[in-house]
Formats: C-alpha cells, structure tokens, sequence
C-alpha cells in the first residue's frame, strides 16, 4: 500500500539531510526526486530509493544491479554495500551512511513529504493488550466521524481498505509510506500498535506520536531482548520527546510505575486495580492520575468509572469484551481520547458502542448443546493467566484450555505458560502452535513440564497436532464448560519447518465440534 502522489525529495537533497556522502555515477542523477523507498529489492518501483542495509545472512546491496533494473534511482546503504554496489557495477547515485537502518526513517519521511505530521498519531505500545486497544481507539474515533487508519498485528487499515499484517509494526519506509497513502486519502487520525523490535530497529524512527501509550510489561521477546531489562528500555524508547509529545501510561505493574517516574515527556497515568503499584505509593509513578472504579448500580463488572482523583471527573464507560484486563484496555483508550482533546461526553458516546476485535475474546458459536468456545490470541504466561480467569466465572462447569508455543521464539516463557494454564483451568490440553523448524514435541513437553510443575489440580493432555488438540478439548467439554483455545486467535495460517499451512483456530472449532458433536 503506497501513495500514488509526487516524488518530494532528491537523493542530493536526502544525502545533505543525513549529513551522509553522495557518491556513484552519474552526478547529475543525484537531482532526480525520489517517488519512494523500499528495502526489498522485489518491490522496487520506478522512481525508488532503495535501501541497502546489512542483513542476518546477505547484505541488501547484493541484490543492488536488481533494484537498478527495476528502476530505482539511488540507493541508500553503507561503506560495505558500496563495495558490493561498485563491484557489482551499479551505476546510481549512492548515500552512504555507517547504519542506513538508523536513518532509513528519517530518509521516508522526507521523500513522502513527513505524512506523519498530517495526522492525529497514537502509538501503543506493550507486552498485551496492544491490539485490543488499538480496535477500540480506532472504533470510537470512526464514531466520533474522524476518517481512521490502523496499522497493526492483525491488519493494516487505510480508511475503508485494509490488507493482513505481514509484522506488527511495518519497517520504516512502508510506515511513511502508509501515513502518505492515508494523508492522500484524507485520513486525519491513525492508531497503531508499536512492537519492541519496531522501537529496536528503528523502524518508527521519523514519525512523532501525539500520544504514546503504555498497556503493561510482562515475559516475552526474550528470544531477541536479551533480558527484561532490555526489553523495557526498548518500550521506554517510545516515551522520549523526539518520539512522543504526551504519553499516558496504566501503572498496575511495576514497569508501568517506573515508566511513568522516568518518562522524559508529559505522562498521565491510570490505575485499574486497588494494589496497583503506582496508587498510594511513594515509589514508582506515585498515586495515578486515574482510576478505574466499578460501578455499584451496574449490572456486570463490565461497566465501570474512570475517575480523575485531583478533580473527581467521572468518565462512565463499558468493556464490550470480558476480563480485568479488557477493562484496563477500554480505559487506557478513554484516556487516550481525553488527552487527544476530545470531550468526556463525547468519550463516553463513542466509547460506549464498542469494539469487535478479531481473535480476542472471540466467541465461536456452535449451537444449542455445545460447550462455550472461546478463541484468545494469549501467548504469554501473563496472558494466559488473565484470559482464564476471565473466562472461569463463566464455566457452570469445568474449564478447559488449548495451549501451544511458538517454536524458534522465548523458550523460557513455555514453563510459565503451561504453569498459568494449569493453575488457570481443570483441564489443559497441550498441543502445537506454530512449531517453525522446531521439533513440535520438544515444545509440548516444554509447556507440559511447567503445567505438572504448577500441580496436580489440573489434568494435562500431551495431543500432537493442533486440530486433534481442539477436537480432543470439545469432546472432552460438556454443555456447561468453556473451552478456551488460546495462542493463535486471529492467525489463518500455521507455520511448520518453512511451510505456511492454512490454519485458523475459529474454523477448526467449528469443523472439530461437526465431527464429535453428540448425536
């Protein structure tokens, strides 16, 4: 998805922007204007900026002559991938820089005019949450009649046109490519979610949010943050004033309150629970800015207040999906909305029409006689744990949980997560997620390790296969159980040793329940 507006850039005029050296034949092409940039040289158009950069296995410049051919004009790398272009016999114009990831950000936005610049922007990031969130910004601004983008890990959305998410967060010259195409199409606000890696790589770098928003830090990533630390540090990249103007921050964990405390711009912050570690407290973020309080005269824990506790302003809203959880998730998007400038009245309007999220806290109906089936896209130990006990007041009877792991990706978090699906639910049945180029087996007794070590309250299930896994979860499930399948929830496709395979866990619900429903 890219503009089809004019080129806004040369390369002469990039190169003096980076403070980078222009070099490669001949000169007077390095005043052509750039029409866009790519870093996949498949994708190159006629007119492009190619990028270049060192990658894992094979520097970008390698595939330069193909770029050339395809059309672009210039290419943006660094001194190795000018040796590889000279060698290779590349005739652009080159901008070299020492880490051209570093300033492919900064390159995008000028060639698309700085796009982002044009839009109400809200960032979201953290361990979960981020996606509900987001669907449920996007949502009341549509409502409020604001023309929306949302880019994310289920699907990017340029106003009524959406596309499935290759990544959560695009790479930089895609980001400024999107925020062009949505400036085009006279889109005034977009929300989007903001990975770790996307803050690492420098993959937001040339956009600034209006709103940086913080959901909560729990175990996950660890296959590429090297610690926990590591990981916050990145997600604490997001709220710094070259990135965010303003930041708004749930302090229910301790990462949030020390976020708070050490965010270097304006934040507001938001407690959703009574021992939250930044309400009443000396450390942290000290007493939140505000709460969430339920709702005596309400039917279900699902409405509640949002209350300022230095003026007592009421914002009465209502969770749309189940859980603690998704209630701090509508919260945070009030409260995002307050401080985008938009009036309380006009928050609880849209807020109180809801959000339908694909994947999370999906319900799978299937008939009269069948078990309760939900669909959670929880794949962290925090997550799962959330999940379950929102789901447990609904069990009349027993609660049985799917569980799997992603191979190739944080082993450490397999034990936990087995031991929260076992201390969460009476039955578990661990089977496969996406396996990668991982032995599949190894994975479940992983998890499985961890649900034993959790105790003997649950019944673990070792089912290879994902859709033996749920066929044997529902025919285990009576009328009056729920079955939580959880891990994949919006994903349509399973990846096994290189091999995207169709795969969603809704459609196989439904066919499974065909196959073993009584008769």
């Amino acid at each position: 998805m890219r503009p089809t507006q004019g080129p806004r850039a040369s390369a002469r005029a990039i190169a003096t922007a980076l403070g980078a050296d222009l070099t490669g034949l001949p000169p007077t092409a390095a005043d052509v204007l750039l029409d866009g940039v790519t870093l996949d040289s498949r994708q190159v158009r006629p007119g492009d900026l190619y990028a270049a950069l060192p990658g894992a296995h094979t520097h970008g410049a390698t595939f330069g002559l193909q770029a050339e051919r395809a059309g672009a004009v210039a290419v943006l790398t660094d001194p190795t991938g000018r040796t590889l272009l000279d060698a290779a016999g590349v005739s652009l114009p080159q901008i070299i820089v020492p880490a051209p990831r570093a300033t492919l950000g900064a390159a995008s936005a000028l060639i698309y005019g700085r796009p982002a610049d044009d839009l109400l922007l809200i960032g979201i990031t953290g361990t979960n949450g981020k996606t509900t969130t987001a669907y449920i910004l996007d949502a009341a601004l549509r409502a409020l009649g604001h023309r929306t983008g949302l880019i994310g890990t289920i699907e990017i959305r340029v106003d009524q046109e959406a596309v499935p998410a290759v990544r959560t967060t695009p790479e930089a010259c895609d980001l400024h490519g999107l925020f062009a195409l949505m400036r085009e199409r006279a889109v005034d606000s977009a929300v989007m979610e903001v990975s770790s890696h996307a803050l690492t790589l420098h993959r937001v770098d040339g956009a600034r949010y209006d709103v940086a928003v913080f959901t909560n830090l729990s175990q996950d990533h660890l296959d590429f943050h090297p610690t926990m630390e590591d990981y916050y540090l990145a997600k604490a990249a997001l709220f710094t004033p070259e990135r965010a103007q303003r930041g708004v921050v749930c302090v229910d964990d301790a990462w949030g309150a020390r976020l708070a405390a050490q965010a270097s711009i304006p934040v507001v912050t938001l407690a959703t629970r009574v021992d939250a570690v930044g309400v009443g407290s000396d450390a942290g973020a000290g007493r939140a800015d505000w709460r969430l309080i339920p709702r005596p005269d309400a039917p279900d824990q699902d409405e509640f207040d949002l209350v300022q506790g230095s003026s007592g302003q009421r914002v009465r809203l209502r969770s749309a999906l189940p859980g603690d959880f998704n209630r701090s998730n509508t919260a945070l998007a009030a409260l995002t909305l307050l401080e985008c400038g938009i009036a309380a009245p006009d928050v609880e309007r849209a807020m109180a029409l809801g959000a339908r999220v694909p994947g999370r806290m999906e319900r799978v109906e299937l008939g009269p006689g069948a078990p309760t089936v939900y669909v959670d896209f929880a794949h962290t130990p925090e997550a799962i744990r959330a999940t379950l006990a929102a789901l447990r007041p609904a069990a009349g009877g027993r609660l049985i949980a799917v569980v799997g792991a992603g191979g190739n990706r944080d082993r450490g978090k397999r034990p936990l997560m087995g031991a929260a699906a076992a201390r969460g639910a009476d039955i578990v049945v661990v089977t496969d997620d996406n396996p990668r180029d991982e032995d599949p087996a190894q994975i479940r007794a992983d998890i499985a390790s961890g649900a034993r070590s959790a105790g003997p309250a649950a019944s673990i299930l070792d089912i290879a296969g994902r859709s033996a896994g749920i066929a044997q979860a529902l025919t285990l499930a009576a009328a009056d159980d729920v079955v939580a399948v959880l891990g994949r929830g919006h994903e349509t496709k399973q990846e096994v040793m290189g091999i995207d395979r169709p795969f969603d866990d809704r459609v196989a619900v439904r066919e499974r329940w065909a196959q073993v429903a009584p008769a």
